[in-house]
């Protein structure tokens, strides 16, 4: 509302009686690919004003799912993917690549709310249909495969996970140019389940690759280049290099302060990144503020039994454990496994640490 170029941008479309919605399209996909989500969003709902023909409706609701998603608004998300999946599902044939693209969409905000089970469905019948549908390592199928992997990561299924991630890796080796930003994403992807895996060299190796890629092929302060830095902050946290991890950790967040709006989920990344950091260097006060703002930012942002709540109260509980300030420590580990039950399922590696964590602080009361 606020930016003069856009309201000249809008009040054009809206002037043209029937835009060349090639144009305006072509548009609205280039903001979405630099990020400008409020932009694109204007230029859709101008479109979607100016159109009677579902296809040319279906086409833009998936955009503006797409936009939603970007935004960190994963229900909105959904609702657009929706919409469109519903008419694409009565024009198109069952197997049609714009079904697949909605499934993907839906899959993608699942994800994100870390309903597991519910994204895996919908990325696989993404898959299923693009596997069908597209040429041999098309980068759509890479996609699917990454998502995949990135649902078995979250759900502490490293091996599934790593399977996942090296197809698409391998499909991206073959079709992308070097610096490609999504082979980037792939060697994060690896970088990750390294991680978690403990094997660290590899794990930093892969990140360092990423952000080396991502460098060469990505403006200054894109939010990708947090993500390899937070990624590599997070792999010298675990090698108990302190020092290292902080000054990779404050670049990101740097960059993401600058990026995103102030409530968006992966400053809350950040933020328990920069607070891990601080508990274990012994500096309570500061790892406290750090968990303290993260959590402030899911409550927002996520619903009251989203497992991302889970980690924020876990590491508060863990920096009260630490100060031996035992009753405070137990209410947040406590909060953490009843959120976690709700929302993880029974055999989760996490949910397990975080019963460990109960335990082990109540023999301290």
């Amino acid at each position: 509302d606020h930016d003069p170029q856009l309201h000249i941008l809008t009040k054009h479309i809206r002037a043209e009686t029937s835009p060349d919605e090639i144009g305006w399209k072509r548009l609205g996909q280039l903001l979405i690919k630099l990020g400008q989500f409020d932009k694109a969003q204007q230029v859709y709902d101008v479109l979607l004003t100016q159109t009677s023909d579902q296809q040319e409706k279906a086409n833009i609701y998936h955009h503006l799912g797409t936009i939603k998603n970007g935004r960190g608004e994963y229900a909105n998300a959904i609702t657009y993917a929706e919409k469109s999946l519903k008419i694409n599902q009565k024009l198109r044939p069952s197997d049609h690549l714009d079904l697949a693209a909605s499934y993907y969409i839906i899959g993608l905000a699942y994800h994100k709310m870390s309903e597991y089970s519910k994204a895996l469905s919908y990325h696989e019948k993404a898959l299923e249909i693009r596997e069908k549908m597209l040429p041999l390592n098309h980068p759509d199928s890479a996609t699917s495969y990454e998502y995949i992997g990135d649902v078995y990561y979250r759900m502490g299924e490293y091996s599934k996970a790593l399977s996942y991630h090296e197809k698409a890796f391998e499909i991206r080796q073959k079709i992308l140019p070097l610096n490609h930003p999504d082979l980037a994403d792939s060697y994060c992807d690896l970088g990750r389940v390294y991680d978690k895996m403990c094997e660290y060299s590899r794990a930093l190796s892969s990140h360092e690759k990423a952000l080396e890629m991502r460098q060469k092929a990505l403006p200054l302060n894109h939010p990708d280049l947090a993500v390899s830095y937070n990624n590599i902050g997070s792999v010298y946290d675990k090698m108990g290099e302190y020092s290292k991890a902080l000054s990779y950790h404050e670049r990101a967040l740097e960059i993401l302060q600058k990026a995103l709006p102030e409530n968006h989920p992966n400053l809350a990344v950040s933020y328990n990144n920069i607070g891990g950091v601080y508990n274990k260097l012994g500096e309570y006060s500061k790892a406290l503020s750090y968990h303290e703002k993260a959590l402030e930012i899911k409550q927002k942002t996520f619903p009251p039994y989203h497992s991302s709540l889970c980690i924020a109260h876990n590491h508060i509980g863990l920096v009260y454990d630490d100060m031996h300030e035992y009753s405070k420590a137990f209410s947040h580990y406590t909060l953490a496994v009843e959120i976690g039950q709700r929302s993880l399922p029974e055999n989760h590696i996490r949910l397990q640490e975080w019963k460990t964590n109960l335990e082990n602080v109540k023999k301290k009361l």
